[in-house]
């Protein structure tokens, strides 16, 4: 699909020159879904190419079908996951990969799965496909070739076009390695002080000291690097990383590139969010004077024109944003674009489930989870009982623990600064019963505790809705409702917590048929008739004709191309899972037969009364000349008196 970014006329003036033209913008992009499937197996992907711009947020989705039953089963997927790359022959979950952690997210509904990344790193740039397992067998399913993720960043380019005559006369462009979707103006920033002009590409005079930066409109968070439009040195700062993740209690370099025309008198770093609390107390600008950093920082300047804060054993109060400035006596570096982002996370482990209880033992899958993850290919690392493990690399791990294991995590290369650790023998556990199909009316018993000595107190929630537990720790639905359907989380009195997933299968609810287009339906037009219903398992559609038994089509949207008077009457759907069927009330269809439209007739009838017009006025002129003409003809009983 080709987009037409910029048509708008634009004016460009020269030292010799005034030219005013047509300036289009094109922009190409290969968004076509992608289909890879066989009998009845597939993947659909809604792009096969995305480009991205570097700390921006992505979304990759996909829709995926399956039989519903095989030879005689209903089909149940049992799991769904976006990858990268394979470890022998398993498919590698980005959920559980370090250099994801706490970047990703999937959004899955029936059918339909989107994965989302944040903060996007350049590292991110890879084929990802989606992969689904079913309880059939051999009911596995991978959509190949997938969608190619470029992830880019911003390039602001100066050129000189009259480097002779005129030398402060430049163009600037803003460019990128991959061709980013929609972006239908951009964000221009001299000196770092934003600038009025929306194109991809201008010309200028510009000063022998100033700096240029570009972003994208909407994005204007991610902007290229400074660059001095001469190539002499200029007024500038910019930053090595927009953002930086890391460890609670550990070390960081936040640095930045910076010049000035003239001897600077004082560079310090300095935080706004800090600054803005200066305004109320007394926080100096500078990090370096204050109290809660005291001890902590130092500025580092190895090399000349680079500048780097260090920050030591980093506390959560420590994530903000952190610029660099500089003063000379006749300038002040003043920037409205942003430094570095910090982000300071702990590591915590978390159960996600408990597979299996024993007299002695207890199986579990535990998480290592965090809000960012550090910068790099990164893999986990394990740790039981204070040993390391040596083929656990991933965020999940799954073993048999005893009564006093004790577990925690980290990053490889950041072993210093492990999780808290847990004992998942004394974890909670959360089972429901019966344990097959849960069918709404029934009745279900929801059991929380933990086999722990002495006995710990339970929690059970619903979100953020506390449930009441017996002192057995049940909790008991008498009439099991679609409303119930969820996640249940079953919490301890320190917050360690295992969730159970209750899926409520029901009969469809509140049938509806809509129609499209929805005003007078002319013969010879088509007319779509749609059918919704809320079911679970997803439900099945089936058209009917009242007065008319036999079934006229199925699927969920019911399209006739060539609609006709025999057409006409009243619709209805019928929608039909395993639990039940239910039908929609009748939505009645007419015809306008013939061509005799409101348009058509109107012109008719205008027609008409204009030639009853024209024979009227025909009929008034003879009757005028008429008698006209028995005025001037003479009387015949005078004409004889007078003789």
């Amino acid at each position: 699909m080709c987009l037409n970014l910029s048509a708008a006329t634009a004016e460009r003036r020269t030292p010799t020159m005034r030219l005013k033209g047509a300036q289009a913008a094109f922009i190409c992009l290969l968004t076509l879904s992608a289909v890879q499937g066989q009998d009845g197996w597939s993947v659909t992907y809604t792009s096969t190419q995305i480009c991205a711009l570097k700390g921006s947020t992505v979304d990759i989705r996909c829709t995926y079908t399956y039989p519903s039953r095989v030879n005689g089963n209903v089909t149940v997927v049992e799991k769904a996951v976006w990858f990268t790359k394979m470890k022998g022959d398993e498919h590698v979950d980005v959920r559980t990969e370090a250099e994801f952690a706490g970047r990703v997210q999937y959004h899955c509904d029936d059918k339909d799965c989107t994965l989302r990344i944040t903060d996007l790193r350049e590292s991110d740039s890879a084929e990802y496909k989606f992969r689904f397992v079913t309880n059939q067998p051999g009911g596995k399913y991978a959509g190949s070739p997938g969608v190619t993720l470029s992830v880019t960043v911003l390039q602001a380019e100066v050129i000189k076009t009259w480097p002779t005559l005129y030398p402060t006369w430049k163009k600037v462009t803003c460019q990128s390695s991959c061709h980013l979707p929609d972006p239908h103006s951009y964000v221009w920033y001299q000196n770092e002080v934003n600038i009025d002009r929306k194109e991809s590409s201008f010309e200028k005079y510009f000063g022998y000291t100033d700096s240029i930066s570009c972003a994208v409109k909407g994005y204007e968070k991610l902007p290229s690097p400074s660059v001095c439009v001469d190539d002499q040195t200029c007024n500038r700062v910019s930053y090595t990383s927009r953002s930086i993740c890391a460890l609670k209690g550990s070390s960081v370099d936040i640095s930045c590139i910076y010049s000035h025309t003239h001897p600077a008198v004082s560079k310090f770093w300095f935080s706004p969010e800090r600054s803005h609390q200066q305004q109320h107390r007394s926080h100096p600008e500078d990090l370096r004077k204050d109290s809660h950093y005291a001890g902590r920082v130092e500025v580092i300047e190895t090399e000349r024109g680079r500048s780097t804060l260090r920050i030591r054993d980093l506390t959560e109060r420590d994530s903000a944003e952190y610029h660099f400035k500089f003063k000379t006596q006749s300038f002040e570096w003043k920037s409205s674009l942003p430094g570095t982002t910090l982000t300071v996370t702990a590591l915590q482990v978390k159960v996600s489930r408990i597979i299996s209880v024993h007299q002695t033992q207890t199986e579990a899958e535990l998480k290592c989870e965090s809000s960012c993850s550090p910068a790099g290919r990164l893999s986990y690392v394990w740790f039981k009982n204070g040993q390391k493990n040596t083929t656990q690399q991933t965020s999940a791990y799954t073993d048999y623990f005893n009564p006093g294991d004790n577990i925690s995590c980290a990053f490889s290369g950041y072993e210093d600064y492990r999780s808290p650790s847990v004992y998942p023998s004394k974890l909670p556990s959360v089972s429901v019963s019966p344990s097959g199909e849960i069918v709404e009316g029934s009745s279900v018993t929801l059991t929380c505790r933990t086999d722990a000595d002495p006995a710990a107190n339970n929690t059970l929630y619903k979100g953020n809705q506390t449930l009441p537990l017996t002192p057995e720790g049940i909790y008991h639905f008498t009439s099991i409702s679609s409303e119930d359907r969820g996640m249940y989380d079953c919490k301890t009195e320190d917050q360690l917590s295992v969730s159970l997933f209750i899926d409520v299968q029901y009969a469809p609810k509140l049938s509806s048929v809509s129609v499209s287009p929805s005003g007078e339906l002319v013969e010879g037009s088509s007319v779509t008739l749609t059918c919704s219903s809320d079911a679970n398992p997803a439900a099945n559609y089936t058209w009917y004709k009242e007065n008319d038994n036999s079934a006229k089509a199925s699927g969920q949207n019911f399209i006739i191309t060539d609609f006709r008077p025999e057409h006409s009457g009243s619709y209805y759907c019928e929608a039909q899972n395993t639990r039940g069927r239910r039908s929609s009330t009748s939505h009645p269809l007419t015809v306008v037969t013939g061509l005799w439209t409101f348009p058509v007739m109107l012109s008719v009838s205008v027609t008409a009364l204009v030639i009853i017009l024209f024979f009227l006025l025909l009929w008034i002129r003879r009757a005028l000349k008429h008698q006209s003409e028995a005025a001037e003809r003479p009387d015949n009983g005078a004409q004889a008196f007078l003789h």
